[in-house]
């Protein structure tokens, strides 16, 4: 079943299956990968993604508390199932931190009442066992910022199959937009996103959650057109090693464009600027942000593109205001030839 899409799914669903799944390969060692992907409803690319996460889980973040399960592509082994089976002690610390992050996680808007419920009797139960530990946890609480909210209403909008309206900041239009979305799922590449299908573009597009302004779950259903997922392990956009390279500088004003377009390396400059270093597949694309930047940024190299970037702008004041001499400091523009899908 290797190269299919994978289905979308939350979060919340992948820890729940992921919590069943540590049972189910205790008690079967050597499990086929086939079999374990038919018990729990799931393609073989979703079982061996949960495989890659396991590794990473266990008692403490010590190495032989870690679990140890791998694959050779056929069958599942789980090495160390005795050695973390032992009944988890928590110290007063641990205990005081995992009952104010519970309750934090529980106030979550969005959450479903029913995770809710479940997560404060788990809880209750974590704090009847701490004993006087944990009466510091009552004394300290934790509020989380927006993007936390944003996260619980789109992680329940694809779990319910429900559309979102968003307000939405796009730093290369320097604009706030209203659209509607149908959400596909979470992914975290650096930061936060939501792969969606969006409504007003009518195409497929990935949102920063720290940038979603206001959001909304509507009534109406989501219906995605059935698309093929991307592999986002690398990133969002994967420039390929013989793309031509570009060299731009930008002013503190223009050290958003490291942050939200790929780039081989970011030099710090003395004025607070970077040198960024990028590469494309089609150098002359990048005009569209040269206009937006101006003065905040210039093309160093190649030569050319640098030239025809400036004599964009040049026309560009021309038209807006007939001042066909004035010369911009220079202007760098971004992938929109790519359309990488990013908002």
């Amino acid at each position: 079943m290797a190269g299919k899409p994978v289905r979308p799914t939350n979060a919340i669903d992948q820890t729940r299956r992921m919590l069943s799944l540590v049972t189910y390969l205790r008690e079967r060692p050597g499990a086929r990968i086939e079999d374990v992907a038919r018990a729990f409803g799931i393609t073989e690319d979703e079982l061996v993604s949960d495989l890659d996460v396991l590794p990473m889980c266990g008692t403490s973040f010590r190495g032989g508390d870690l679990l140890d399960i791998d694959t050779d592509g056929e069958r599942i082994w789980w090495h160390n199932p005795d050695d973390v089976a032992e009944p988890l002690r928590l110290a007063a610390d641990e205990a005081t931190a995992l009952l104010v992050a519970a309750r934090a996680v529980a106030t979550l808007p969005g959450l479903r009442e029913s995770d809710r419920q479940a997560l404060l009797r788990a809880t209750a139960k974590v704090e009847a066992a701490a004993g006087e530990a944990a009466g510091a946890s009552s004394r300290l609480s934790v509020t989380f910022e927006s993007e936390g909210g944003v996260f619980a209403d789109v992680d329940r909008a694809i779990s319910e199959r429900r559309r979102l309206w968003i307000r939405y900041y796009s730093p290369a239009r320097d604009e706030v937009t209203e659209r509607e979305i149908d959400p596909i799922r979470l992914v975290s590449v650096g930061h936060t996103y939501v792969e969606a299908w969006c409504r007003r573009s009518e195409a497929r597009r990935t949102f920063r959650l720290d940038r979603v302004a206001e959001i909304r779950i509507l009534d109406e259903p989501s219906a995605p057109p059935e698309i093929e997922l991307r592999d986002l392990s690398e990133g969002l956009v994967q420039p390929a090693a013989e793309d031509p390279q570009v060299v731009v500088e930008v002013g503190p004003g223009g050290r958003w464009v490291a942050e939200y377009y790929p780039h081989d390396s970011a030099e710090e400059l003395t004025d607070g600027g970077l040198r960024i270093t990028l590469r494309t597949p089609d150098p002359a694309s990048l005009r569209r942000l040269a206009l937006r930047l101006g003065r905040d940024g210039r093309i160093v190299s190649p030569p050319e593109l640098a030239d025809s970037a400036r004599q964009a702008a040049r026309e560009a004041l021309a038209a807006y205001d007939g001042i066909g001499a004035r010369e911009p400091r220079g202007a760098l523009a971004a992938h929109d030839g790519q359309d990488d899908g990013r908002e």
